[in-house]
């Protein structure tokens, strides 16, 4: 089928108010391989919009025209805007274009690059991203008022410890010979033996770590009995003179920690809780440094008690330095946090 024939039936189908992908979608169906090419219609219609009449093409002098069109620069971005996942091939199948000259469209023209998309803990409402803002600037000016000490606040969270350790792929990188070939690890299996554990730790280093027994539940009653009443006699211990006076707990929303017995009890205690919006692990210290810093320390466990002597062993070896550290940087990304309006953050970290 001669071009000029296309064209007409690009004519008709832009007449109509068919978009150039489906009319392209169109003619593949009909004539395959033979059909024209994604720029071919999208040049075409574009044309016809603009008022054409005439479907042949215009005379030629023989030069030869370069891929970097007005024309092939907006079809390349029509192309990114409907898929942004496109890849250079697809482009190139669509367009008929070259890698090099596509290349100079995306970077030169476009000023586009690729990115991966990142992962979020949630996809936050205005309300989700309200609160964060007003959470962390109350808590900030606690701290900066003189009223909340970094020494007085301790926290604590629950995470699930698997007894096999596989790394990261970063992690597994080796180097090996001409002819060897690297080792081989196992995915992590849906019934691996795991065990969730209990930690609490302040400026001064871990106050308390427990793990729950196989079939056991986190309730409230658990939280008070085994975390919360153990936190406080190690504290008591600790600071003989003062106790936990003026001691400050950052937990985050979980359902047990925010039960009602739970706030009676903290409440007996004299101890009062710290302000965290809901959604908001990168606003708590055991889910942005804790956990995968004890996480990446450990070597394979055989059973629970085991992994909590490894566990308590790696949190002795930190420093007092970096506990007090990770409340320091709990300060900068709450100041990140209402900078970004609420929003998740922790892509713009170094």
């Amino acid at each position: 089928m001669e071009n000029s024939h296309f064209r007409f039936y690009v004519k008709v189908r832009c007449i109509l108010g068919i978009s150039p992908k489906n009319i392209w979608e169109e003619l593949s169906k009909a004539f395959g391989k033979e059909a024209p090419s994604y720029a071919f219609v999208v040049k075409w219609n574009k044309l016809f919009k603009d008022g054409r009449e005439d479907v042949k093409d215009n005379p030629r002098s023989g030069r030869p025209i370069t891929a970097l069109t007005q024309d092939n620069i907006e079809l390349v971005s029509e192309l990114i805007k409907e898929d942004p996942y496109i890849t250079y091939d697809q482009i190139e199948a669509q367009t008929s274009l070259n890698p090099n000259s596509i290349n100079t469209i995306i970077h030169s023209f476009l000023k586009l690059k690729k990115v991966t998309s990142r992962w979020v803990p949630h996809l936050l409402s205005e309300e989700n991203k309200r609160l964060r803002v007003e959470i962390c600037m109350e808590n900030l000016a606690l701290i900066e008022g003189g009223q909340l000490r970094l020494c007085d606040i301790f926290t604590g969270d629950e995470s699930w410890f698997y007894h096999r350790k596989i790394g990261t792929k970063q992690s597994n990188k080796c180097w090996i010979g001409e002819g060897q070939s690297p080792k081989t690890i196992v995915r992590r299996q849906m019934n691996e033996p795991k065990t969730m554990f209990c930690i609490f730790f302040r400026s001064t280093g871990l106050v308390h770590i427990t793990y729950v027994e196989e079939g056991r539940n986190v309730d409230s009653e658990y939280y008070i009995r085994n975390c919360l009443a153990q936190v406080i006699s190690s504290i008591n211990t600790d600071r003989p003179n003062s106790g936990t006076s003026h001691m400050r707990l950052l937990h985050d929303n979980a359902t047990p920690h925010i039960a009602k017995n739970v706030k009676n009890y903290l409440e007996t205690k004299r101890i009062k809780t710290i302000r965290h919006p809901p959604y908001s692990s990168d606003l708590a210290p055991c889910d942005f440094w804790l956990f995968s810093h004890i996480k990446q320390q450990l070597t394979d466990q055989t059973d629970a008690e085991s992994m909590k002597k490894a566990i308590t062993k790696v949190m002795k070896n930190v420093s007092h330095e970096d506990y007090l550290k990770a409340f320091k940087k709990w300060i900068e990304r709450m100041k990140l946090c209402i900078i970004h309006k609420g929003e998740y953050f922790e892509h713009t970290i170094n």
